[in-house]
């Protein structure tokens, strides 16, 4: 890729996908492509794509009894309240909340509690990135972190055991950058090495 660090067609076409992956609202637009004989990058406007997605532009109606409230506000309030449920809903699945059942007033309540909680926490993190010039959202930063794997390496032995590590993988450079300015450490978790006396069965 011209004025890039790669050169290999196997990277490149790796970096490509993720970046398909991460924006798949804007990739299905654009046809995106390296020439292998220049390494020259190119994004070609899909414009069929582009014609048939104006076609159904609209726009929706919101209702409310509050008649103290002007437009503005209301708006602002209305999309307050979906970002607390967009957060809770990417943190129900790492705090264990899932099914929830709402018929006990208490667990109505702790609905409301971890949602304000999650956007607290998510709210945070857009600012701590702000503040240091990252212009960005929380779902770009879950996208993006996401791409960070942990690996469970199982290596057997002469002797009939078998010794499996699990750790965390390299992290992507962009992914290395968010953990740098979020000050955490890379290192997801503790490495672990657990020996057994022979693969298992399958």
């Amino acid at each position: 890729m011209s004025g890039g660090g790669l050169k290999r067609p196997q990277k490149i076409g790796e970096a490509i996908g993720r970046l398909k992956e991460r924006y798949p609202r804007v990739a299905r637009y654009y046809e995106l492509a390296v020439d292998p004989d220049t390494g020259q990058f190119s994004a070609t406007l899909k414009e069929d794509k582009r014609a048939e997605a104006a076609q159904l532009d609209g726009c929706y109606l919101l209702k409310t009894d509050r008649d103290d409230l002007k437009a503005e506000d209301f708006w602002r309030l209305y999309s307050l309240l979906t970002r607390a449920e967009d957060a809770f809903r990417d943190m129900k699945t790492p705090l264990a909340e899932r099914p929830i059942y709402h018929q006990r007033e208490p667990r109505v309540d702790s609905h409301i509690f971890l949602c304000v909680l999650a956007f607290h926490l998510l709210a945070v993190i857009e600012k701590t990135l702000l503040d240091q010039g990252r212009h960005t959202s929380w779902a770009t930063v879950r996208d993006t972190l996401k791409t960070h794997q942990i690996c469970t390496i199982v290596l057997p032995t002469k002797a009939g055991q078998t010794l499996r590590i699990r750790k965390p993988a390299t992290p992507e450079k962009d992914v290395a950058e968010l953990y740098a300015l979020l000050r955490l450490s890379d290192q997801v978790i503790k490495p672990s090495y657990h020996w057994t006396d022979s693969l298992p069965s399958d």
